[in-house]
C-alpha cells in the first residue's frame, strides 16, 4: 500500500425529514457520524499459468461497495462486500487503486501495487523474527525479485493451511508452545515455477514483563501500601516469610520498577511481622499482576488475627499486567469475622499449567480520593448490597416501568428463565438482617398476573450445602399490571443465626421461560436494613435503549461487584441511555472522563456527551466525543477528553450512545457494561 486518503464522492440527498419528540430526535448529525470505511487492504493473487491472471479481493470495516482502477488504462470495476475483481494483465507492474466507499458516500482509497512477471521469483529474503513484547509470536516478512505474492507454513502441522500475504506485507502467528518448527515459505509469480525457502526457527517464551506495572495515581493520604515503590511500605514486613512453601522469593527492576517474582507458586505469605495493619479505613484492595502462564490459577487472601481469611480468584490475561480493584466489602462478606482493623498478612495460592511464575507490584488498600470533594465522581454503581441469581433467574435494578403506585424511581427486577423449577434471585448484605423489632416482611410487588407465587426466605453466609436458612414463606399476589403490597410472617426465626442474604424465588416448582409472565418487580422491602433499590443516580433510556444496573458478568479485570448494563435494541439509530447525577459536574476538576467498559467486540463506538436540566429542544450539551472499543469480552479504560467544554452550563446529565448511526438488535452483539466513570 503506497498512499491512503479520505476524499467525499458527489452525494445528493434530496429531502431528509422526520419529527421528533426525544431531545435525541433534533438533527440528522447520526448521517455525518458515518464516518469513512477503514481498515481497507486487497489481496492480490496472481495465477501461476503464465496467463497473467489475476484477482483482486478487497475488504473493509464499514464499506459497502469497492471500485477497482487496474493502472492499465482498462475499464474501472465495481465490487459488493465480499467478492473479487478478476482482470488480465499484460507483463509488467501495475499500479491499481482501490476505493471503498460507505453507505452516504464517504470513501477511503489505496494504491496497491501489482507486479504481473512471467519469470521464476530471484534473489528471495526472508526475515523471520520473535515478537519484542508478545510471547511466542512470530513475525514474517519476504522480498524477491519478480514476486507477487507468498504462501507461508509455520509448521503446525502436516495439514496446515498456508498463509497468504503480498510482497510488502508483514504476517504473524502466535504459537502455543515454545520450541523449534520447521517454517516454509512459497514465492511466487505469474511463471508456472515457485521458489522455496525453509528454516528451522526457535520459538521464546517471554517469560517476565518488559514494561513496569501501570503507575498508580491516588494520594498517599488515600492509600495503605503493603509493596509499592510509589507508596511508604510497611516496615517490619517480610514478603518470604517461612511458612514451609517451595515457593521462590526474588525482587527484580523493570523499568526501574521494583517487582516481586513467585516462582513455582504454590502458596506464599506476606508478614507484617506483629505489627498488625489498619485498613478499617479502606474500601478496596488493589493489585498488579503478570504471568506467563495461560491458565494460571491464582487467589490472594487478606488475613486478619484469628486467623479468619478470605480468597479472591485473580482471572489473570497471560503476557500482560492485570489489575486488580477488589471491594473490601467481598472478603467481610465471604468471611464476616475478617477484622480490616487488625490485617497480619497476605497469601497467595496457585495452580499453574505452564511457568508456574507470577509477579506482583503496586499491592495496597485504598480509599476514594480525600481531594477533590466537590466532584461528583467516581460514579461506581456499587450500592450497600449485593445482586445475584441462580440456576436461571436475573437480577437487575432497573428504572421504575410503572410509577402509579409506587413513585420509587429505581426497582428490582426479577426475571425467571428457562432452567431450574427452583431458579431465583439472592440479595447480599454486607451485615447481618435483624429481626429483633420485627419479623413480619412487607414488599411491594409488580407481577403480570393475579395467582402469582412468591417464595421468600434468608440465608446465612455459607455455602452449600452447609446454608442455614429460615423457613420458606410463599406470598400470592391478587392483581395483574399493579402495584401491591405482600406480607411474610418469619414469626419463628432463629434470631442466633446470622443472615446476609434474601432469597427470592417466583413460582417455585415451576420453570421460568424469561418472558414478561415471569418477570416482577419488587421494591420496599420492610427488612432492617430497608431494602428500597434507590441509587445515587437515576437511571432513563431512549428510543430503544435499555438501562439497568446489574451484577458484573466479569470480574477479571475489574471487581466492582455491580455494573452499568446499556444494551441498544431495536428502534432508532441513535437509541441510548441517560444517567441524571444529583449535583452538576464540575470541570474545573479535570475535563478528561475516563470510563471501564466491557464490549463484546472490538471497535464498537461508544458516544458521550453531557447535557443540562432543560428539557428537549433547548437543552444545553457539550460536544459529542465517540471512543473505540479495542478488546472483545474483557474490560478496558476508554478516555473521553471535554477539553473546551463551557464551564458556565450547569451539566447533570450523562447520555451514552452505542454505535450511533446503526440501529441496534437487542442482542449480545448491542449490549456492554459500565463501570468507574471517573474524571482527571
Amino acid at each position: 500500500m503506497k498512499a491512503l486518503k479520505y476524499f467525499l464522492s458527489a452525494l445528493f440527498i434530496s429531502v431528509l425529514v422526520w419529527s421528533c419528540e426525544d431531545e435525541e430526535f433534533g438533527s440528522t448529525d447520526f448521517v455525518d457520524g458515518i464516518t469513512a470505511p477503514t481498515n481497507l487492504s486487497a489481496a492480490v493473487r496472481v495465477t501461476q499459468d503464465n496467463t497473467g491472471l489475476v484477482t483482486i479481493t478487497p475488504v473493509a470495516t464499514g464499506a459497502a461497495s469497492y471500485t477497482i482502477d487496474f493502472g492499465d488504462n482498462s475499464t474501472v470495476a465495481s465490487v459488493t462486500t465480499g467478492n473479487s475483481a478478476v482482470h488480465t494483465y499484460a507483463e509488467g507492474t501495475y499500479t491499481a487503486i482501490v476505493t471503498a466507499k460507505s453507505l452516504n458516500g464517504v470513501t477511503t482509497a489505496i494504491t496497491q501495487e501489482v507486479v504481473v512477471s512471467f519469470k521464476t521469483p530471484e534473489n528471495l529474503v526472508v526475515t523471520i523474527e520473535n515478537d519484542p513484547a508478545i510471547s511466542k509470536k512470530v513475525n514474517l516478512s519476504a522480498a524477491a525479485d519478480y514476486a507477487t505474492s507468498f504462501e507461508v507454513y509455520f509448521g503446525v502441522s502436516a495439514d496446515e493451511i498456508p498463509v497468504e500475504f503480498n510482497v510488502e506485507e508483514t504476517v504473524s502467528y502466535q504459537y502455543q508452545e515454545a520450541g523449534t518448527y520447521t517454517i516454509r515459505l512459497v514465492a511466487m509469480s505469474a511463471a508456472l515455477e515457485t521458489v522455496e525457502y525453509v528454516e528451522e526457527f526457535v520459538v521464546t517464551a517471554i517469560l517476565q514483563p518488559l514494561t513496569a506495572a501501570p503507575t498508580p495515581s491516588k494520594a498517599q493520604s488515600d492509600v495503605l501500601s503493603v509493596f509499592s515503590d510509589v507508596y511508604v511500605n510497611p516496615d517490619p514486613i517480610d514478603y518470604n516469610p517461612n511458612w514451609g512453601q517451595s515457593t521462590t522469593f526474588t525482587e527484580i527492576a523493570v523499568d526501574g520498577d521494583n517487582i516481586i517474582q513467585y516462582g513455582d507458586l504454590t502458596y506464599q505469605g506476606i508478614d507484617f511481622n506483629t505489627a498488625a495493619i489498619n485498613a478499617s479505613g479502606m474500601e478496596f484492595i488493589h493489585v498488579d499482576v503478570w504471568t506467563a502462564d495461560d491458565n494460571f490459577e491464582a487467589k490472594i487472601s487478606p488475613i486478619s488475627s484469628g486467623p479468619n481469611e478470605a480468597a479472591y480468584d485473580l482471572e489473570l490475561n497471560s503476557n500482560q499486567w492485570t489489575s486488580f480493584d477488589i471491594p473490601i466489602s467481598y472478603f467481610t462478606t465471604a468471611n464476616p469475622a475478617m477484622d480490616f482493623a487488625d490485617i497480619i498478612q497476605f497469601k497467595l495460592d496457585g495452580v499453574a499449567s505452564g511457568e508456574g511464575s507470577i509477579f506482583i507490584d503496586n499491592l495496597y488498600f485504598y480509599k476514594s480520593s480525600s481531594a477533590n470533594t466537590n466532584s461528583i465522581f467516581p460514579i461506581t454503581f456499587e450500592s450497600s448490597f449485593t445482586l445475584d441469581q441462580f440456576d436461571g433467574g436475573g437480577t437487575s435494578v432497573i428504572a421504575n416501568p410503572d410509577t402509579n403506585g409506587n413513585t420509587s424511581s429505581s426497582v428490582l427486577e426479577l426475571v425467571k428463565g428457562a432452567g431450574q423449577p427452583w431458579a431465583g434471585s439472592k440479595v447480599t448484605l454486607p451485615t447481618t438482617f435483624d429481626f429483633s423489632s420485627n419479623t413480619i416482611i412487607t414488599a411491594k410487588v409488580w407481577s403480570p398476573r393475579a395467582g402469582l407465587n412468591l417464595l421468600m426466605k434468608f440465608e446465612d453466609a455459607e455455602l452449600w450445602p452447609n446454608t442455614t436458612a429460615t423457613a420458606e414463606i410463599i406470598a400470592t399476589t391478587t392483581v395483574a399490571n399493579q402495584w401491591e403490597t405482600l406480607t411474610f410472617d418469619f414469626a419463628v426465626i432463629d434470631q442466633a443465626i446470622d443472615f446476609y442474604n434474601l432469597v427470592l424465588i417466583m413460582d417455585n416448582g415451576t420453570e421460568g421461560d424469561g418472558s414478561s409472565n415471569y418477570t416482577i418487580y419488587v421494591d420496599d422491602i420492610s427488612s432492617s436494613p430497608m431494602l428500597d433499590f434507590e441509587p445515587e443516580y437515576t437511571l432513563d433510556q431512549f428510543d430503544g435503549g435499555e438501562t439497568s444496573m446489574v451484577s458484573n458478568p466479569d470480574m477479571n479485570g475489574n471487581a466492582s461487584t455491580s455494573v452499568l448494563q446499556l444494551i441498544k435494541g431495536a428502534g432508532q439509530p441513535w437509541a441510548g441511555s441517560k444517567i441524571t447525577m444529583p449535583s452538576i459536574v464540575d470541570f474545573s476538576l479535570g475535563s478528561t472522563i475516563t470510563v471501564k467498559v466491557w464490549s463484546p467486540r472490538a471497535g464498537l463506538n461508544l458516544l458521550m456527551k453531557f447535557e443540562d436540566a432543560v428539557a428537549w429542544p433547548d437543552t444545553a450539551a457539550t460536544a459529542e466525543i465517540t471512543e473505540t472499543t479495542t478488546l472483545a469480552n474483557q474490560w478496558e479504560t476508554l478516555t473521553f477528553d471535554f477539553a473546551g467544554v463551557d464551564m458556565s452550563i450547569d451539566f447533570n446529565n450523562i447520555v451514552l450512545i452505542m454505535d450511533n448511526g446503526t440501529e441496534g438488535d437487542g442482542s449480545s452483539n448491542y449490549t456492554i457494561y459500565v463501570d468507574d466513570i471517573d474524571q482527571n
